[in-house]
C-alpha cells in the first residue's frame, strides 16, 4: 500500500482539494475556499499547511470569526448548497465566536465546515492560553459547545482519526436531508503531527447529491387525500429553491389551479407577479396568503420546516377540516403537523404527484377567490409603499396605545428626516434591477420584506430567517457576492444589527467584492420595540437612548450615530439620506461605484408594515399590574385553543 507522509493539517488540505459533488450529472469542486483568522491554535498547523500548498483552495482573511462564517454560509446558501467554504479559527474565543454562526447554518440547513483549533491532545502544557478547565472533565474544551449546534461533530485526537472524521463530515455536508454545520475540532499539537496516510485517502471523491424518489404508496396516499379536497394551498419552502424545483412547483400549481404562499427561504423561487403567487405566509405573511389560508381545506407543504412564523404558531389554518401533505427530503419535516408524508426530493415528487393527479382528473374548486386576493394584495403593497409622514396627526402603520408624536418630533429634530420605513422599501423595490440580490436576516426588515417585497427574478431574495441572526446581513452579503460576482448585492440591515456585527465590510474592500449596504437607522431595536408595544408594554430597553441622570434609566434622548462616517473609515463610498430625493440620488451614484457602498438612511421609528390576520404565540405575563397586559394574556389563552396541538 502506497502512503504519503503528511501532517494532519497538510492531509486535511489535500483531502479537501479532492472532494467533488455531482448534481443532475453536473460535477464541480465542493470546497471552494477557506476563511481564516489565525491564532496560536491553528496558525502553525493548518496555517502552515495552507501556506505550503493550498491546492485550489482560496484563502480568505476574515475580521471576526462569526462574520467570516456567516459569509461562508451566505455563499453556500446562494449556490443552493452545491459548493461551500470552510472556516478555521484558533481555540478559545475564536472558536466560541463561530458557535453562533454554526447554529445559524444548522437552523437553516446550510452546509458549512468548521475547523476550530483545540487544546493539546497530550494535555502536557495544560492549561494553555485560552483554555477552559472543567474540574470534573478534562476532555471538555470550548469546542464542545459546537455539539449542540452541529449536525456532525468530531475531534481528531490522533492523526489516523482524520480519515474517518472527514469521510463522515462529507457525508453530512452533502446530504440534503441532514446537512448543516459540521465541526471537526483540531488539537493544535495534533495538527502538526505526521502520519503515513494511504494514498487512496486522497483520491478524487465525487459525492452524488441524488434525488430521492418517492415510493408509489407515498404518491397514492397523497392523491387519495388531495382528491377529496376542494380548496388546497401550496407552501413554497426553501427546499424548492435548494432542490431547484421551481419549474415543477409552478407547473403543479398551474395544472390544478392551486395558489401558493412563500416562506422566507422559498421567496423568489418564483417571481412575484405569477397569478397564483400570494406572497409570504404566516406571522410575517401578506394580505393575500393569510386571507386564503384561513379557509383552505388542504395544505401541501413543499420543502418547508413549518416554523412558527410560517404557521402563525400552528394557528393560521383555521378551517376545521384542514389536513396536510408534506413533500420533503427530510422525514423529520415530513412528519410535522400529522401530515400525509411524501419523503422525497421536491422536483421528482412534484412530477410524480402531478402525473397521478392528472390521471385522477383533479382540479381545485377555486373560481375568483385567488384573483380577488391578489388584487387586494397588490393594492395594499402599493398603499404601504406610498405611506409618507404628513406631520402632526400622522397615523402610523400599526395602531397601538403609544403616543408616537413626541417620538417622531424628537427623531426629526435630531436627524432632519421624515422618511417612513415602508416608503423607503417601496422606492428601493422600484429602483433595484431585475437581477439585483437583496440580503437580510433580522429585525423588522424581514417581516416587511416578506409581506411586501416583489422579487423580479428567481434567486434574488436571500433571507436568513431560520435563526434570525443579527449580524448575518453584511457578512453574508460578502458570501453572496463571492457566489454571484456579476450581480449587484444589496444588504438590508437595521442600525441594531449593523452595530452587532459588520466585520466583513472591510473584508469586502480587501477582496474587491462590492456590496451595497442599505442601512435603515431608526435608533431602535424596531421589531422587538413593536412586539412589546403590541403586547401592552411601553418602549422599555428597546430604543437607543442615553441614560437619564434624573431617573437613572435609559429614557433620555436618542443616541445618534453617523454610520456613513463609520463605513467611510473602512474605505466604502457612503451617503447620508434624509429625503426621498437624496435616496434616489445615492442609489444612482452607488450603482456607478466599484467599491462597497453604505447608505445611512434615517427612517422614522415605529413605521414598519403591520401584520395581516396573523397571530404569534409569545410568552406573556400571566399576572400583571397592567390592564393592557392582562388583556393580552386573556387573548393569548383564547388563541392557543385555536391552534393545532402538534
Amino acid at each position: 500500500m502506497s502512503t504519503i507522509r503528511l501532517t494532519v493539517a497538510q492531509a486535511l488540505v489535500k483531502f479537501l482539494n479532492n472532494q467533488y459533488v455531482e448534481v443532475d450529472g453536473v460535477e464541480q469542486k465542493f470546497v471552494k475556499g477557506i476563511f481564516t483568522i489565525f491564532g496560536h491554535g491553528n496558525v502553525l498547523g493548518l496555517g502552515q499547511a495552507l501556506e505550503q500548498d493550498p491546492g485550489d483552495l482560496i484563502v480568505h482573511q476574515g475580521r471576526n470569526e462569526q462574520g467570516m462564517a456567516h459569509a461562508a454560509m451566505g455563499y453556500a446558501k446562494q449556490l443552493n448548497r452545491k459548493q461551500i467554504c470552510a472556516c478555521t479559527s484558533s481555540v478559545g474565543p475564536g472558536a466560541a465566536n463561530m458557535v453562533t454562526a454554526a447554529a445559524t447554518a444548522t437552523a437553516n440547513r446550510i452546509p458549512v465546515l468548521f475547523l476550530p483549533g483545540d487544546v493539546y491532545a497530550t494535555r502536557q502544557p495544560d492549561p494553555v492560553l485560552q483554555q477552559i478547565e472543567q474540574f470534573h472533565d478534562l476532555s471538555i474544551s470550548t469546542n464542545d459547545a459546537f455539539r449542540a449546534v452541529s449536525k456532525y461533530w468530531d475531534r481528531v485526537s490522533r492523526p489516523e482519526q482524520l480519515m474517518t472524521a472527514m469521510i463522515h463530515a462529507m457525508r453530512v455536508l452533502t446530504d440534503p436531508a441532514d446537512t448543516g454545520a459540521v465541526t471537526i475540532a483540531l488539537p493544535q499539537d495534533v495538527q502538526g503531527e505526521a502520519y503515513d496516510y494511504p494514498e487512496y485517502f486522497f483520491k478524487k471523491r465525487v459525492h452524488r447529491i441524488e434525488r430521492r424518489i418517492p415510493t408509489e404508496p407515498m404518491i397514492q396516499d397523497a392523491v387519495s387525500l388531495i382528491t377529496t379536497k376542494k380548496k388546497p394551498m401550496l407552501i413554497c419552502g426553501g427546499g424548492v429553491r435548494y432542490g431547484e424545483a421551481a419549474a415543477e412547483f409552478q407547473s403543479f400549481a398551474e395544472k390544478f389551479n392551486i395558489p401558493f404562499g412563500e416562506t422566507q427561504a422559498g421567496k423568489s423561487a418564483i417571481v412575484w407577479d405569477h397569478e397564483l403567487n400570494l406572497g409570504g405566509i404566516g406571522e410575517t405573511g401578506s394580505l393575500a396568503a393569510n386571507t386564503i389560508a384561513k379557509e383552505v381545506d388542504l395544505v401541501i407543504g413543499v420543502g418547508t420546516r413549518y416554523t412558527d412564523f410560517t404557521t402563525s404558531s400552528k394557528w393560521i389554518f383555521q378551517n376545521p377540516e384542514v389536513e396536510f401533505v408534506n413533500i420533503n427530503v427530510a422525514s423529520f419535516d415530513a412528519y410535522k403537523l400529522d401530515a400525509v408524508k411524501v419523503v422525497a426530493d421536491a422536483k421528482v415528487a412534484l412530477k410524480a404527484l402531478e402525473e397521478a393527479l392528472v390521471k385522477a382528473g383533479y382540479k381545485s374548486a377555486y373560481t375568483t377567490e385567488i384573483a380577488e386576493a391578489r388584487k387586494a394584495y397588490i393594492e395594499e403593497i402599493d398603499r404601504v409603499y406610498s405611506v409618507e409622514y404628513t406631520g402632526p396627526g400622522f397615523v402610523p402603520e400599526i395602531a397601538d396605545h403609544i403616543d408616537r408624536e413626541a417620538v417622531f418630533a424628537e427623531f426629526q429634530k435630531i436627524t432632519g428626516s421624515c422618511l417612513t420605513q415602508s416608503r423607503v422599501l417601496g422606492a428601493l423595490n422600484e429602483f433595484l434591477g431585475e437581477n439585483d440580490i437583496i440580503v437580510g436576516a433580522s429585525g423588522s426588515l424581514p417581516g416587511d420584506l416578506q409581506r411586501a417585497w416583489r422579487p423580479k427574478a428567481p434567486g434574488s431574495y436571500h433571507m436568513e430567517y431560520g435563526y434570525s441572526c443579527m449580524g448575518y446581513e453584511v457578512s453574508a452579503s460578502l458570501g453572496v457576492k463571492m457566489a454571484e460576482p456579476d450581480k449587484e448585492v444589496y444588504t438590508f440591515v437595521g442600525d441594531g444589527s449593523y452595530m452587532m456585527l459588520h466585520s466583513e465590510l472591510p473584508t469586502s474592500i480587501q477582496e474587491k467584492k462590492k456590496i451595497n449596504v442599505i442601512l435603515l437607522d431608526n435608533m431602535t431595536f424596531g421589531c422587538i420595540n413593536n412586539l412589546q408595544m403590541e403586547h401592552g408594554s411601553d418602549s422599555f430597553g428597546t430604543e437607543f437612548r442615553f441614560r437619564n441622570e434624573e431617573t437613572g434609566k435609559l429614557d433620555g434622548g436618542f443616541v445618534p450615530v453617523d454610520f456613513a462616517m463609520n463605513a467611510a473609515g473602512y474605505g466604502c463610498k457612503t451617503y447620508t439620506v434624509r429625503t426621498l430625493e437624496e435616496l434616489m440620488a445615492a442609489l444612482e451614484d452607488a450603482k456607478k461605484q466599484t467599491v462597497s457602498t453604505l447608505l445611512d438612511i434615517k427612517v422614522l421609528p415605529k413605521t414598519m408594515i403591520h401584520k395581516y390576520f396573523s397571530w404569534w404565540r409569545v410568552g406573556v405575563a400571566e399576572v400583571s399590574e397592567s390592564e393592557k397586559i392582562q388583556g393580552v394574556y386573556d387573548n393569548l389563552v383564547k388563541n392557543i385553543d385555536k391552534a393545532r396541538k402538534y
